[in-house]
């Protein structure tokens, strides 16, 4: 008489059935036994994915609409990347920031460069932004016609507040660089227009880093001397990058 203690652990093997058709269920128990959990925590995988981002986007290009725009008292810039399916955070800091020519605004299109990253205290990965400029419109064009906006809003363009030229200026300032041809010129016309007035020149810087503070310290200056009837501030053409000083607020 047979007993439960005569029938064998396994199960019985099915007459026909080949040994390799019973080989993958043994073998995936005994992998399953051996096999070893990986257990992450929490930080540790957020480090690798923030590892894996920034070694594999150390530069990227993306293109997308400005949402939640919002410059910081820190000087970092906040913002958001969308377009109809997907959003993206990100941060500018203050160092590139300082570089931007246009005021980023909700709704704007633009492209921007730079690499992704992990925020780790809030497990949120973002796109670290190097540069950025508008679609289509030049980024000191969309700066210019901003600034115009503006202006015009403050009623600064308003022609009451416009004062009249005098017909005939005695005393001229000229604020200008006098290594260019704008100088030069300027000279020589007012001699054979104006052959009797009086011209007072102040060097100034008209291009490049800091051009639009000396333009504007210049013409403060130049302000202040006596009996100036009108005041010409020029420099000769250039593309929009070079006359770029004489569009800036200071």
């Amino acid at each position: 008489m047979s007993t439960p203690f005569d029938l064998p652990f396994d199960e019985p093997e099915t007459e026909g059935d080949p040994p390799a058709a019973r080989a993958p269920a043994r073998a995936f128990a005994v992998e399953a036994r051996e096999r070893v959990r990986a257990v992450y925590t929490v930080s540790e995988l957020t480090s690798r994915i923030r590892d894996i981002l920034e070694t594999t986007f150390l530069e990227v290009w993306v293109e997308g609409e400005l949402s939640n725009s919002r410059l910081w008292n820190t000087g970092h810039l906040y913002f958001t990347l969308k377009d109809g399916s997907a959003q993206l955070k990100a941060v500018m800091f203050r160092s590139d920031v300082r570089y931007l020519k246009f005021k980023p605004e909700d709704g704007l299109h633009v492209i921007a460069r730079g690499r992704l990253s992990v925020y780790e205290p809030k497990g949120e990965y973002q796109f670290v932004c190097a540069h950025v400029e508008p679609k289509g419109l030049g980024a000191l064009q969309l700066a210019f016609e901003q600034l115009k906006k503006r202006l015009q809003a403050e009623g600064l363009f308003d022609p009451a507040r416009k004062r009249p030229l005098p017909v005939l200026p005695r005393k001229i300032g000229i604020v200008t660089s006098l290594d260019g041809a704008a100088i030069r010129d300027i000279i020589k016309v007012l001699q054979r227009r104006y052959p009797n007035a009086h011209l007072v020149v102040r060097p100034t810087r008209v291009q490049g880093e800091g051009a639009a503070e000396d333009v504007a310290r210049s013409v403060r200056m130049m302000g202040r001397v006596r009996d100036v009837d009108v005041i010409i501030v020029g420099r000769g053409g250039g593309s929009i990058e070079d006359l770029w000083a004489f569009n800036e607020e200071v």
